[in-house]
């Protein structure tokens, strides 16, 4: 994790405290380099386990790779994946911060662009889902803002790469299918997946609100620390049990066969309407890029 101290001048009046949109870009800017190049001590971590706990050995052997690749990108300073992804920012917005000097998602953008220019990493946003003609520089981010209480912005930088994301997948279940409903259709998602989304995975998952707060809620999972079980010890376990059943499936690392199919599954439940049961699965490859600043 990033930290950039309160620069002088970011205390405002009345109770408001201003940061300058040039420090958000210079902030995404470095984000966006490290999570496609620093691999967190928690995946590193993940990774590290599944190596004692795989059994097949082309598995063990795909794994040793995946830590090699990561250690030699942190230690030159390169992209541990050519697919650098779309740039997933989560931001959440104090109540008291005024961002002065541009606009917020103005600075964003800027700090994208700069951040995948200068770190010669892959461009590969179009400007149009139907015409595909490539924006050059990686823009437009796809930010989702949360405003919550206190003085300070938190920016999550989560790069998503296209193998994990496409094997993505939500569905409208009824109140009547239940846990067991949720758990067959995530086990579901990833066995269909298979070797895509280039396990080890983690797997996010969202279930309630409405269909896009599931889809949201599966993105935001990615961003707790691998492995890190739900606060509630409920959710914690059905975390669990899917992992379970996940690694039952023989899929393995890389899709080559193994014990090791998912490094962790990390679910978010919200409120819904009596009538819904909505259910999302978003899954991120074994390198789970996410880095975060708090200005």
């Amino acid at each position: 994790m990033s930290n950039f101290s309160m620069a002088p001048g970011d205390e405002g009046g009345k109770g408001m405290r201003e940061i300058d949109a040039a420090r958000v870009t210079e902030a995404v800017a470095r984000l966006c380099q490290e999570a496609s190049m620093d691999l967190g001590e928690d995946a590193f971590a993940a990774l590290e386990r599944a190596l004692e706990q795989e059994e097949s050995p082309v598995g063990k052997d795909v794994i040793g790779q995946l830590i090699e690749n990561a250690r030699l990108a942190r230690k030159e300073w390169v992209p541990m994946c050519q697919d650098t992804g779309v740039a997933v920012v989560l931001v959440d917005l104090g109540q008291d911060v005024h961002v002065v000097g541009g606009s917020l998602e103005e600075a964003i953008n800027a700090g994208v662009r700069k951040g995948y220019q200068e770190g010669y990493l892959r461009k590969s946003v179009v400007g149009d889902p139907f015409e595909r003609k490539n924006t050059g520089d990686n823009t437009p981010a796809v930010i989702h803002y949360r405003v919550v209480p206190g003085d300070s912005l938190k920016i999550t930088v989560l790069p998503k790469g296209a193998g994990s994301e496409n094997m993505s997948a939500l569905k409208m279940l009824t109140p009547a299918d239940g846990l067991e409903g949720v758990m067959d259709f995530v086990v579901e998602v990833v066995d269909e997946a298979g070797s895509n989304p280039c396990p080890p995975i983690i797997v996010g998952v969202g279930v309630g609100g409405t269909m896009e707060q599931a889809a949201l809620l599966a993105k935001r999972a990615l961003a707790r620390p691998v492995g890190q079980p739900h606060p509630r010890p409920e959710i914690a376990g059905i975390e669990e049990k899917l992992l379970q059943r996940i690694n039952r499936l023989g899929i393995g690392p890389q899709g080559l066969g193994g014990r090791v199919t998912a490094l962790a599954v990390h679910m978010e439940v919200y409120p819904t309407h009596i009538a819904c049961l909505p259910v999302a699965v978003n899954l991120q490859c074994h390198a789970a890029r996410h880095k975060e600043a708090v200005l």
